[in-house]
């Protein structure tokens, strides 16, 4: 690990990494609101507009896209006559914020909407169709009191089934919603590398598991990790700051479960590559990347996206 500088000078990195984590929190996790056990992949790691700086608050507007078309089989592209989804294109917009009562404790919520255009050719529904909804809310809380400085904190929290999980058209695992309520735990830090701070290191956890369900269907685990670094001492005029930032994200989902679940073609472990960048100016945040896959290992037949990109904007209060 490097050095560490002092609380005054950690809480400046702290704020220069807002937007670092790119993904949840919005925390880590590809959550319920933005992915689908058929392999979506929206990984809403390292979002740090709810990572605390101080006191306050922060609210953000995330928009993400993926399409995913490419049928995949253990660790290699299979052949799209094996699966008879044949595209999932969904578009994610998701409001939130996050309310540090003091520098210990604070609270955070997310509200999605997705909208989903869906194309299979299942013998019992063959189609294309596109539907759009509110997805299910993200509630959490924040512990940041480890450190002084507070660079290391936990997250806890539920998610709550309030996205639409009975369109008829769609499969359970392609449905906005989950129908389940989550439990979410994790945790996150975040340091310099440099003594002068140009260099910032962060890293993120989360998991996510379901205790109630309905409608016969048990979405599988998921199990996300991320951790990236970021260049800090690039000013252009006018007050602008430019933060280049590399990600690398390790996600794992269990197989979904019950009568309506297909464990046979849901849950993978994947890896992925993310640069991004961040442009602040006083108290607005403007984040984007690109999320590449470099490696997946899929249960069955699922589609992938290659490339997930994301767009957030942040205002400190």
């Amino acid at each position: 690990m490097g050095r560490f500088s002092s609380c005054a000078s950690t809480r400046k990195l702290v704020s220069k990494l807002l937007f670092a984590f790119s993904a949840s929190a919005t925390l880590l996790a590809p959550s319920a609101g933005l992915a689908c056990a058929c392999g979506c992949a929206v990984f809403d790691v390292g979002t740090s507009s709810l990572l605390p700086s101080g006191p306050g608050g922060t609210i953000f507007l995330e928009y993400d896209f993926l399409d995913q078309t490419e049928n995949w089989s253990g660790e290699r592209s299979a052949p799209a006559a094996d699966n008879t989804d044949k595209e999932i294109r969904s578009n994610f917009l998701v409001a939130g914020g996050q309310y540090m009562f003091n520098s210990d404790w604070g609270v955070m919520a997310e509200v999605p909407y997705t909208d989903r255009f869906f194309r299979t050719s299942d013998p019992g529904d063959p189609g294309a169709f596109d539907h759009g909804s509110l997805g299910d809310i993200r509630l959490m809380g924040v512990y940041s009191g480890f450190s002084p400085d507070m660079s290391t904190g936990a997250i806890f929290g539920v998610k709550l089934p309030t996205g639409d999980h009975t369109y008829p058209n769609f499969d359970s695992d392609v449905e906005i919603g989950s129908g389940s309520t989550d439990i979410l735990l994790g945790g996150y830090h975040m340091g310099s590398l440099t003594a002068d701070d140009s260099f910032g290191y962060f890293s993120q956890l989360l998991f996510q598991h379901e205790i109630a369900t309905q409608y016969a269907y048990r979405p599988g685990y998921e199990l996300n990790v991320a951790a990236g670094v970021s260049y800090n001492e690039i000013m252009l005029g006018n007050g602008i700051h430019v933060a280049p930032i590399l990600q690398f994200i390790l996600s794992n989902r269990g197989r979904d479960g019950e009568a309506n679940g297909d464990p046979l073609d849901s849950g993978y472990t994947r890896f992925i590559i993310s640069p991004g960048i961040e442009v602040d100016r006083g108290d607005w945040k403007v984040y984007a990347d690109a999320e590449i896959q470099v490696y997946d290992h899929v249960n069955g037949n699922q589609l992938i996206a290659p490339v997930a990109l994301k767009f957030i904007t942040s205002y400190s209060l």
